[in-house]
């Protein structure tokens, strides 16, 4: 493997959040240990949250990186739209309100769930 894949969740233009994908290509390091460029990042949080967890619709106050640890995350969108993210998945929100925008749930954010039988562990980086 070459590239990472980093999955984003983000706010196109028209306020949604939306996912796509981009590689992150893994220049460092050695064949046996290849690594990104190093990236900046400002702290971490870790979150429990139990079975039954269910989120109203948020944008992400700062982008950051969040990673499954225990359990699994479901990411729902505007549209129907949704993914789930087991131990060991991650994906980059990035899906900030718009500027000068006011919030309205119609449109902007995301919606996150616990599913399955066991709680959710999260670990959020920002970066």
């Amino acid at each position: 493997m070459t590239n990472f894949t980093k999955v984003i969740l983000f706010t196109d233009t028209d306020g949604r959040a939306r996912f796509r994908e981009e590689p992150v290509a893994l220049s460092e390091g050695s064949p046996q240990a290849m690594l990104s460029p190093l990236a900046p990042s400002s702290g971490y949080q870790l979150r429990h949250s139990p079975v039954g967890f269910r989120s109203q619709f948020h944008c992400t106050p700062k982008p950051q990186w969040v990673f499954i640890l225990g359990g699994q995350m479901e990411i729902g969108l505007q549209g129907g739209v949704s993914r789930v993210f087991s131990p060991g998945d991650h994906f980059y929100s990035a899906d900030l309100l718009p500027a000068g925008a006011t919030f309205n749930a119609a449109v902007h954010g995301h919606w996150s769930r616990q599913v399955g039988p066991d709680s959710l562990v999260t670990l959020f980086l920002q970066g």
